[in-house]
């Protein structure tokens, strides 16, 4: 098995193979449920393809919850099965599949109801602790007041009788999504991002392929596979309508908002669990931030790049601000996110209610669309996709190998963290820096640390992100495909989000070091720093429109420089 690099040069040559092979199965979309599905074909032994129209994790898989959890309000809809699933997969990511960048995290769900709120939660985390990966974490506790003072003295008292606490699992899903595909690429598939499919080829009325074209170079090629997989996330009508066909199912844009905060605008020594207006929040730790959301609404704008609104954030702060003793104001916000999920919606009559669990069909031969479900049980959605897929091929296909597959990073990642001490004194960087790439990279650590063996200069912090390595930076164009800056900004890592500049002055440090990796002349690096700033500045101003319609026309600012935004309002400028 190789390291699965995902450099330029590699990108290159697997750019060539894409045009001149018969593969037997080719997935579109780099998200975490393509990403898992190029895998489990791969580890079957099948020859596989994937192509992603943007950067890898680009949608939803960036722009998750950031958890690995059961789903407790599941257990309220008595979705059991669901919740069991999702534990499973829970504990095969932290103890086997993803160790370094799945980790517990300690919840406090505050009681404001004496006798009957602490029997039904406590009964319910029972229930959570023993039907799905038991043993994975720590079971639920109960506290008194007194103990929730001592955890948490910045939540509101007057009103609490006591908490439980309990244990899920966090993630970091945009470089849990890149290992994914990396791992798939190590085992054999064939895997290119800005490679957008344009069409789909046919033979003999089944789709045997498709047309794509490389975003980079403008080029325009097929891609010939016995059975393609549709994993397109919000955009599986899209490529549905392609296929043609009459599918039993579509897909419904929801949109979640997160926003950050400082880790010291709330005082707690845990994560929080609380009810909202109209359903949950969760405050979690995130480093030096918490994170805080999510809303879950409608959306029904263009699919490309979803907008945070005033109205979001608004909602975020009154719910968090309901059990804080110090209310939080948007002059805390070091950051916001917003995210597509993608909704299982039937077609017809009685089943047309949304669902987050996940459904796959062959609705024409050589065609297979899954979608839905969410990020915790992605390897369950692969699995199910592929095997649906390989009905077609016409021949004997070996089981999913899947659950025993650990990502690149987890492969000796045990005995890298053993070493840790060794690999500061050799690399001259301190421990704390070395359990922050042991985090992220786990074993692959030791790839970092020979590229600063080789290029000192790379040991030294971002300037503006000081708890990144200009090495990191660098990293993520030789290893990770990273073929923009903001590629490196939002996804492999969360400078955009954890910095209160949103990236800006990140975003000038990197943007010379990374030219050189990808060949930028001085009007290149001009040109993606200019982009990498109009974004912020769209971002930013999408965040005080009040509405999905407005806030999207602000975020066009990045397609269209003849945008603008005064007075509330986008406007457009003349044409000179």
């Amino acid at each position: 098995m190789s390291n699965g690099q995902l450099g330029p040069a590699n990108r290159a040559e697997a750019l060539a193979r894409l045009a001149s092979t018969d593969y037997d199965v080719l997935v579109i979309g780099g998200g975490v449920t393509g990403a898992g599905a190029a895998l489990d074909a791969a580890t079957r032994g099948l020859v596989v393809a994937l192509v992603e129209m943007r950067d890898y994790a680009a949608g939803t898989s960036s722009r998750s919850g950031k958890l690995i959890h059961g789903g407790l309000r599941y257990l309220e809809q008595f979705n059991f099965g669901l919740v069991r699933e999702s534990l499973r997969e829970r504990r095969l990511l932290l103890k086997h599949l993803a160790p370094h960048l799945v980790k517990p995290i300690r919840f406090l769900y505050p009681l404001h109801h004496r006798v009957w709120e602490r029997a039904y939660m406590g009964a319910g985390l029972m229930l959570y602790d023993t039907i799905g990966g038991a043993g994975a974490v720590p079971r639920h506790k109960h506290l008194s007041l007194k103990g929730v003072r001592r955890l948490a003295p910045g939540l509101k008292h007057s009103r609490l009788v006591g908490a439980i606490t309990f244990y899920d699992t966090q993630i970091d899903d945009s470089r849990h999504t890149l290992e994914l595909v990396r791992t798939a690429a190590a085992h054999g598939a064939d895997v290119a991002s800005a490679v957008k499919v344009v069409g789909l080829t046919t033979s003999d009325g089944a789709v045997r392929g498709a047309e794509v074209r490389d975003l980079e170079t403008g080029a325009t090629f097929a891609i010939r596979a016995k059975h393609v997989v549709n994993a397109a996330g919000v955009w599986t009508d899209e490529l549905q309508k392609l296929a043609g066909g009459r599918p039993s199912f579509s897909v419904k844009a929801s949109k979640g908002v997160h926003i950050m905060v400082p880790r010291e605008k709330i005082r707690s020594d845990v994560s929080l669990f609380v009810r909202a207006e109209d359903s949950v929040l969760f405050v979690r730790a995130w480093g030096r931030h918490w994170l805080i959301g999510t809303t879950d609404t409608a959306w029904t704008a263009g699919l490309d790049h979803p907008a945070a609104t005033s109205t979001d954030i608004d909602y975020l702060l009154r719910n968090v601000n309901a059990v804080l003793e110090t209310k939080l104001t948007r002059n805390d916000i070091d950051g916001v996110f917003a995210g597509l999920r993608p909704l299982i919606r039937g077609n017809a009559g009685a089943t047309s209610k949304l669902s987050r669990e996940h459904a796959v069909e062959t609705s024409v031969p050589g065609f297979t669309t899954v979608a839905g479900g969410k990020y915790t049980t992605y390897r369950v959605m692969a699995e199910d996709a592929i095997d649906e897929a390989v009905k077609g091929l016409g021949r004997k296909v070996p089981p999913s190998r899947t659950a025993g597959v650990p990502l690149i990073g987890a492969v000796g990642y045990a005995e890298t963290k053993a070493h840790g001490d060794r690999l500061a004194a050799s690399s001259g960087l301190t421990p704390a820096w070395i359990d922050h790439l042991l985090r992220r990279y786990g074993s692959l650590t030791e790839d970092l640390i020979a590229l600063i063996a080789e290029r000192p200069e790379l040991g030294q912090p971002i300037e503006g992100a000081p708890d990144y390595l200009l090495a990191e930076a660098v990293y993520a164009v030789t290893h990770e495909g990273a073929l923009h800056l903001d590629d490196i900004l939002t996804r492999r890592t969360h400078i955009s989000i954890e910095s209160h500049d949103r990236g800006t002055t990140a975003a000038r440090a990197i943007a010379p070091v990374i030219g050189k990796e990808l060949g930028w002349d001085a009007g290149r690096v001009r040109e993606e720093l200019g982009f990498s700033l109009a974004r912020v500045e769209a971002e930013l101003a999408s965040q005080r429109l009040p509405d999905d319609e407005s806030a999207v026309a602000a975020r066009d600012i990045v397609r269209d420089p003849r945008l603008r935004v005064a007075d509330g309002r986008v406007h457009r400028e003349a044409r000179p």
